[in-house]
């Protein structure tokens, strides 16, 4: 039962992460080949200033980027394809590096030259995230090139849990929306909910993944694997609600809009 709920997550996650990575592709890169940036308005306010070419240029590679390691990301989670399709998954790991380092260094340009929405708490949270997201692309890197496989996959997961980390932020705020109406959280992202979001959102994922690690080669009793079940079932069922939520009122409505314009 664990084994095939954490399929079921892992296959809603990869789904889940690809609607969101066609609406960013649809909605941001879409913009610039219609030259309309003043679409990347539509669901946050500031992403784009006219006269900051850097910053918005910044931005663009963060988007088009970011939307291939949505896309590409649980590819590299599958074991078979890990095991019999080596060069493939090798193939498939660079582009993933590449695009990694490059969402958050264009992350990080924007951050600096014209900075986040909800201020400086929201700059240094976001602007550590993709410093971690660095880190992560090249020690996975690090050591796959020194054959230290088990390191190398340690690495790569919390490069994954870094990089569907923009899905990660939206599911998160949907489930406090739903569950307390947006408490502590202002239009401008800088109520107490927010600023506690701006690190949340990464790090509490990235800390989940390190005991997961820690313990995944210890003995489980019966009752462990019932509670981890419990949760995990849990977690899918609203996870499923979330983005069905999600693409019926957000990323749905934006797409064909998109489209029919």
């Amino acid at each position: 039962l664990l084994r095939r709920l954490a399929s079921t997550f892992a296959v809603l996650v990869w789904s889940s992460a690809i609607f969101f990575g066609l609406y960013i592709l649809l909605l941001y890169i879409g913009a610039v080949f219609v030259d309309d940036l003043a679409r990347w308005n539509h669901g946050a306010s500031e992403l784009y200033v006219e006269g900051m070419p850097i910053a918005t240029g910044g931005l663009g590679i963060h988007f088009l980027a970011g939307a291939i390691l949505l896309l590409l990301g649980s590819v590299q989670l599958i074991e078979r394809v890990r095991n019999r399709y080596i060069g493939f998954h090798r193939l498939v790991g660079r582009i993933y590096v590449v695009a990694s380092i490059l969402t958050a260094i264009g992350g990080i340009i924007f951050i600096i030259l014209h900075g986040t929405i909800g201020g400086p708490v929201m700059n240094v949270g976001f602007f550590l995230y993709g410093l971690l997201m660095a880190v992560a692309a090249m020690e996975t890197v690090r050591h796959a090139r020194a054959k230290r496989i088990a390191v190398h996959r340690a690495w790569a997961l919390r490069l994954y849990v870094l990089a569907i980390g923009s899905w990660l932020y939206r599911m998160e705020y949907g489930f406090w929306f739903l569950s307390t109406g947006s408490v502590g959280s202002t239009p401008n992202l800088t109520g107490p909910f927010d600023q506690v979001m701006a690190f949340f959102f990464y790090l509490a994922p990235l800390a989940i993944l390190e005991f997961v690690l820690r313990s995944r080669y210890r003995p489980s009793s019966l009752g462990m694997k019932a509670f981890a079940s419990s949760v995990l079932l849990v977690a899918t069922v609203l996870l499923l609600l979330m983005t069905l939520i999600f693409v019926f009122e957000v990323w749905g409505p934006a797409i064909w809009e998109i489209e029919t314009a």
